[in-house]
């Protein structure tokens, strides 16, 4: 997320369909009380994240994704003063049935960074993120570690610039971080370092953690400078082999937040804008390399569209989704997972009664997918606060304690996917008698 944005918008209020929304919630909130969110034993061996097709899968079961975001997990963990706070929200989130956290694998040449310099590491800030790993495990979360950032924030490519104009070489934008053999040579150090990592905690490298969901190239790439995506499909596909290289038990995604380019004219017209299609990334090419498991989008309609009082957001977000479900099942035959969704509430326009609805619209589309066994693999929220971390709030932060009716919500969701996660197997996808009483809880709906 990069919270610049694109623009702002002002949101209509269907509150007929809120009120819809809000009954549905209390109806079914009583019928899942006696569903367990774990879907493993507490004293069993975790099984990696695979993928089979066109969805995720955990011993020959299904696997669908309801994730937050908590990017600074690695951060807090450093100091024994805020260490706390990475419990209290696994443990937060655990409550809920939230599966999947993705965080940052990174801090590169900032305050308690974790890479100081190329190829020099802060090993008191690597016990800290060997911290967050163990601590998910123990809540039973697996984790999307993100290994650079497309923003400055927590140094991402910049610094790697930084770094390269430091060691004479002549570079003249950020963008060169795509096409450097330098800077690519100490991206590539980095992820070697991680993804051989041992953890201090629990003697388990990286690239053979379960905890692990996946790793994700990088944090929102795009590469302006190259608006044709030439550049940045260039770099993808030699680190997406690179990582592979290293470790092939891992699921693998671009991060990208899923403009479509060049090459789909046909579906430039689901972008947010014109310049959406202009950012060097393209949808379909991007996720069609070898090693990408995973497609990859982000939903801000808040920071994306035009200031309008309309229902167009409604439409925006509902076609966007339903474009990369369809282009993940039908192109790619892949999981697309919507790494990133929110609305802000700094801006007047979205209190608590609308954040609420568009989670429930973003989660009503997500089960629509589900349901038939399509592509849909899950969405994370950006992003889960645990109380006392307000200071860090960009707008979209979501504390549970302060909100029990998103905290209904989510786990209203947590609930629903639990049972396709336990109660289909893959060869079965959706065809068994099972799909009688999944029909009870939750009947196709398209209204929201």
């Amino acid at each position: 997320m990069d919270i610049k944005g694109i623009g702002i918008i002002n949101f209509f209020n269907p509150l007929l369909l809120l009120m819809f929304f809000v009954v549905s919630i209390c109806a079914n909130i009583e019928m899942l009380d006696d569903i367990d969110y774990r879907y493993e034993l507490d004293d069993g061996e975790w099984e990696m994240v695979e993928r089979k097709g066109n969805q995720f899968m955990i011993g020959g079961q299904p696997f669908y994704v309801n994730g937050f975001n908590t990017y600074w997990l690695m951060m807090l963990a450093v100091d024994q003063s805020t260490r706390g706070k990475v419990t209290d929200v696994f443990q937060q989130a655990s409550s809920v049935g939230l599966s999947v956290c993705r965080t940052w694998a990174f801090n590169d040449g900032q305050w308690r960074a974790l890479q100081k310099s190329p190829s020099v590491y802060d090993e008191d800030v690597f016990k800290a993120l060997d911290f967050v790993v163990n601590e998910a495990r123990k809540h039973k979360i697996r984790l999307i570690l993100s290994l650079t950032n497309n923003w400055e924030a927590y140094g991402g490519k910049a610094q790697y610039v930084k770094w390269g104009k430091a060691a004479g070489l002549n570079l003249t934008s950020d963008d060169d971080f795509f096409t450097d053999p330098t800077i690519k040579g100490y991206y590539k150090t980095h992820v070697k370092t991680v993804l051989n990592r041992v953890n201090t905690f629990t003697n388990i490298s990286y690239k053979d953690d379960p905890t692990i969901f996946g790793w994700e190239l990088m944090n929102e790439p795009r590469c302006l400078s190259d608006p044709s995506g030439d550049k940045l499909q260039t770099w993808i596909q030699e680190m997406a082999f690179y990582v592979k290289s290293i470790d092939l038990k891992h699921l693998l995604g671009t991060g990208v937040e899923g403009f479509y380019g060049p090459s789909t004219q046909d579906r430039i017209q689901f972008n947010p804008n014109t310049f959406a299609g202009q950012v060097g990334t393209d949808f379909i090419k991007n996720h069609q390399v070898l090693g990408i498991d995973y497609a990859s989008a982000h939903i801000y309609p808040d920071a994306w569209l035009s200031n309008t009082i309309s229902q167009a957001h409604i439409q925006f977000v509902r076609s966007w989704m339903q474009s990369h479900i369809d282009d993940a099942e039908n192109v790619l035959n892949m999981p697309v997972v919507f790494g990133e969704f929110g609305v802000s509430a700094k801006d007047g326009n979205y209190n608590q009664t609308y954040r609420d609805m568009f989670i429930g619209m973003v989660y009503n589309t997500m089960l629509n997918s589900t349901k038939r066994g399509g592509s849909g693999g899950g969405c994370l929220l950006w992003q889960l606060f645990p109380q006392g971390t307000e200071y860090m709030d960009d707008g979209y932060s979501i504390v549970l304690s302060k909100t029990p009716t998103t905290a209904n919500i989510l786990s209203l969701q947590s609930r629903r996917l639990q049972l396709f996660n336990s109660r289909c197997t893959w060869r079965c996808h959706w065809g068994c008698k099972k799909k009688s009483d999944l029909d009870l809880v939750f009947p196709l709906d398209d209204t929201m």
